[in-house]
């Protein structure tokens, strides 16, 4: 930063700051008063200062992409959305697929030299892959994550064995294309602290690059989902950066982190619902000035509603907003110089790099896994901020605080907006996302 402007103003040391806020506080103690602790165990002190030695992630410019999520029933129906998210201003579509079908029939009319194609298979199926592979789409990333869908199901898709061969034929015959992503949403949803989502992400990826460590790394793109607390979720994508930089050069290798992000499912609430369309959006401030590459909006009544264009429109809506009106699209490295977010961000890094050495000390991700460690330690963190949200320590505008008792959801309820555990039989028990008011809004649901 130039000193231009305050050249004829003397420097402050931290020091001198401290000694003046100890003054201003007149006998109340500094630390018991301005220092407070998070979930991630990082003080959060009161001010921060430049003589602090940080380590500054380098984020260029960010033509981070608008995406719509479009859940794919049938291939006329998947492209027919598809057309129409574009055509209202969305620069990548997430196609969600659940079975077998004809790729180049979902994507006909679509301009793939300019719209960017995401993927979320909900199974493995080897023709799809190379059809779309083959294609040789510019912006096109199949997100196949076998080790995510372990943590989530329980299950592999075939086994151990069999899903990492199918990845494992397809970058060895088509090693430049974005085949696989480490999917972190689940984590987060299910309620791991903001480090313990950088440890495993890095865990995860480590579990990946040991399968390939005799042949070419694979690209790998991130999928994150963005909580609502703005500037650690700031933090935690330059967190991400870093740690993905460390662990690339201890492969050798330089890949760019690309990753796709999504708004939280864990703070999402029935009631009030409106208000899902802030906590949205601060959200996907936070990704954008953390920088992500691609952010995918989820509309503000997706946890009750089935899909539909209103709630599809106004989700897209708020990112163009961000993006063209609030001028997101224009600024180059917005944290950097942000004492604040800068030493968050070294924290969180350092923090979540020593659970890394952990886990692959305990036997690697994998092993913890299917001992049910990293299940057990998500656990006690969601437990632990459960506690804090029915205390009222953590606060969900019109739902644990200002709620209003005439709001009636009963009959708004077109999908189970609840957990509910299925009877069947897996390897390890399954990382299960949970929203934070469930139970509240449970409660409230009887009694209407």
């Amino acid at each position: 930063m130039s000193n231009f402007l305050f050249k004829e103003f003397d420097e402050v040391s931290s020091n001198a700051w401290k000694q003046q806020i100890q003054v201003d506080l007149k006998g109340a103690d500094y630390n018991d008063s301005l220092l407070w602790k998070t979930n991630e165990g990082i003080t959060v002190k009161p001010f921060y200062h430049k003589d602090a030695n940080i380590v500054s992630p380098n984020i260029p410019k960010n033509n981070w992409r608008v995406a719509q999520l479009i859940k794919v029933t049938s291939t006329s129906e998947g492209n027919k959305n598809a057309l129409e998210a574009i055509s209202k201003g969305a620069e990548a579509i997430v196609f969600e697929i659940n079975k077998e079908l004809d790729v180049h029939d979902l994507l006909v009319n679509i301009n793939t030299n300019t719209i960017e194609l995401q993927f979320k298979f909900k199974l493995l199926n080897n023709k799809m892959a190379e059809d779309l592979i083959k294609l040789d789409l510019p912006k096109c990333y199949l997100n196949i994550d076998i080790i995510g869908n372990l943590a989530q199901t329980g299950n592999w898709y075939s086994s151990l064995k069999e899903d990492f061969k199918f990845i494992k034929t397809l970058i060895s015959k088509y090693p430049k294309q974005h085949i696989i992503s480490v999917d972190t949403s689940v984590y987060q949803n299910a309620g791991a602290t903001i480090t313990q989502q950088l440890a495993y992400a890095i865990a995860h990826t480590n579990e990946y690059f040991n399968n390939f460590k005799d042949n070419t790394l694979p690209q790998i793109q991130f999928i994150t989902t963005t909580g609502g607390n703005y500037f650690f979720e700031i933090a935690k994508i330059r967190a991400l950066k870093l740690l993905f930089k460390t662990i690339t050069e201890a492969y050798n290798n330089n890949s760019n982190c690309a990753i796709l992000s999504y708004p939280s499912y864990r703070n999402k609430t029935i009631y009030d619902y409106n208000v899902n369309m802030l906590r949205s959006t601060t959200e996907c401030m936070s990704t954008v000035l953390g920088g992500a590459n691609t952010i995918c909006n989820l509309p503000y009544d997706h946890i009750y509603h089935n899909s539909n264009e209103f709630g599809n429109r106004i989700a897209r809506n708020q990112l163009l907003v961000l993006k063209h009106e609030s001028a997101f699209e224009n600024v180059n490295n917005p944290s950097d110089g942000a004492y604040y977010i800068e030493s968050i961000t070294q924290q969180l890094a350092e923090n979540a790099l020593e659970i890394f050495k952990l886990i692959e000390s305990g036997g690697g991700f994998l092993a913890q896994l299917k001992e049910g460690t990293i299940q057990r330690k998500i656990k006690e963190s969601a437990l632990k901020e459960q506690e804090q949200f029915d205390s009222g320590a953590i606060v969900l505008l019109g739902t644990n605080k200002h709620s209003n008792d005439k709001d009636k959801m009963k009959h708004e309820l077109e999908k189970q907006p609840f957990v509910i555990r299925e009877a069947r039989k897996t390897l390890i028990a399954p990382i299960t996302p949970r929203r934070l008011s469930e139970k509240l809004d449970k409660e409230r649901l009887e009694q209407e």
